[in-house]
């Protein structure tokens, strides 16, 4: 491929992600990303105001309006800057690149997954990337330098749901890279998996939310939404209007009731939850454990089988934040620029330092 049709992918993705989020916001459907994001943040600020689980803690939080600006900023603002049009480009020069050096390996004809039912390659499509992003989460961590990014989203002190997207945009760019390669050669990444993204949002800002939720409950969720992908074919979500089928309602009830008795008891194992994530952004961490706990994004089965799980007690009141989040920078500005501006926060010293 000429330089120039790269050039061409780069522009073309301002164009067309600028068309789509205008369409999004113009055109609410059920397929649209930013009114889901919306709903799905306005259900869980009702739940923190009805039945907040730190009852002491205001509903506008510390940072409350900081973080409402990050979830949009980092799901529809940061891709439109420069992120989806840069990213074209490297999906282009990756797949183009595989075809020079295996001869003609087209990762699209040569999709493994193509020829598997849909509801499979859902399933296989959301573990997988949910593992993939357990170990890039395990690295952010683990790395100094990509510690310095992670740490905004470190800093949040009052937690609430909105917290699950307060992150530097250099996360973006570190997950979408290095879960990309694997993803594409299973074929999972060239799939748009809507279901998994609206699942994921919901249950990332649940993770963060100021709210405690019986796992039975929790376990009927996931049953239900089981009951109806399967109702649907995984195609329709008009379930109200066009699927009101006698056998339709009766598996929805028999997957939400198998979810509240057989899956209630072991949510806890595999799913994360407020309970466990909140000893993630403890302030202080077991010396053992320095680089950090808990580090499922949508599932907790990983943390319990690689060791990393650890909730002593309910962490409903314990510090959050790390030593030195005093100092750290409290505003968007100073964030997002945050590694690459002469003057950094070092996590270590816990003070802001000159390179």
């Amino acid at each position: 491929m000429e330089v120039k049709n790269y050039l061409d992918i780069f522009l073309n993705g301002y164009q067309g992600y600028a068309s789509y989020l205008l369409n999004e916001i113009k055109n609410p459907s059920w397929h649209n990303y930013f009114y889901w994001l919306i709903g799905v943040s306005l259900f869980f600020f009702l739940l923190e105001y009805l039945q907040p689980w730190r009852k002491e803690q205001k509903t506008f939080r510390k940072d409350f309006w900081l973080d409402f600006f990050y979830m949009f900023f980092n799901f529809f603002i940061f891709s439109l800057i420069i992120y989806n049009a840069a990213s074209d480009v490297i999906v282009n020069l990756f797949n183009d690149g595989i075809m020079a050096i295996t001869g003609g390996f087209d990762l699209q004809k040569s999709n493994p997954m193509q020829n598997l039912p849909l509801w499979s390659i859902l399933l296989i499509g959301f573990v997988v990337r949910d593992f993939v992003q357990w170990w890039v989460h395990r690295l952010l961590h683990k790395s100094n330098w990509l510690w310095q990014f992670h740490q905004v989203h470190h800093s949040v002190e009052e937690m609430g749901f909105a917290a699950h997207l307060r992150y530097h945009w250099m996360e973006n760019v570190v997950y979408r890279t290095l879960e990309y390669i694997p993803l594409a050669l299973l074929g999972i990444g060239l799939y748009d998996f809507f279901i998994i993204h609206i699942f994921t949002l919901a249950w990332g800002h649940y993770n963060h939310s100021n709210i405690s939720i019986d796992k039975r409950i929790t376990g009927g969720i996931i049953g239900l939404l089981i009951g109806i992908i399967i109702s649907q074919n995984l195609l329709d979500f008009n379930l109200f209007i066009e699927s009101s089928t006698m056998t339709s309602i009766l598996l929805i009830i028999g997957s939400l009731l198998v979810g509240i008795i057989l899956l209630g008891p072991v949510m806890k194992y595999l799913f994360n939850s407020p309970e466990m994530h909140i000893w993630h952004h403890s302030y202080e961490l077991p010396e053992e454990r320095r680089y950090g706990i808990n580090f499922g994004l949508t599932l907790a089965i990983w943390d319990y089988l690689f060791g990393t799980a650890y909730i002593p007690h309910t962490g409903r009141d314990i510090k959050l934040g790390f030593p030195g989040v005093e100092a750290f920078p409290n505003t968007f500005k100073d964030q997002v620029t945050l590694g690459f501006t002469k003057k950094n926060f070092d996590a270590n010293s816990h003070e802001r330092i000159k390179e």
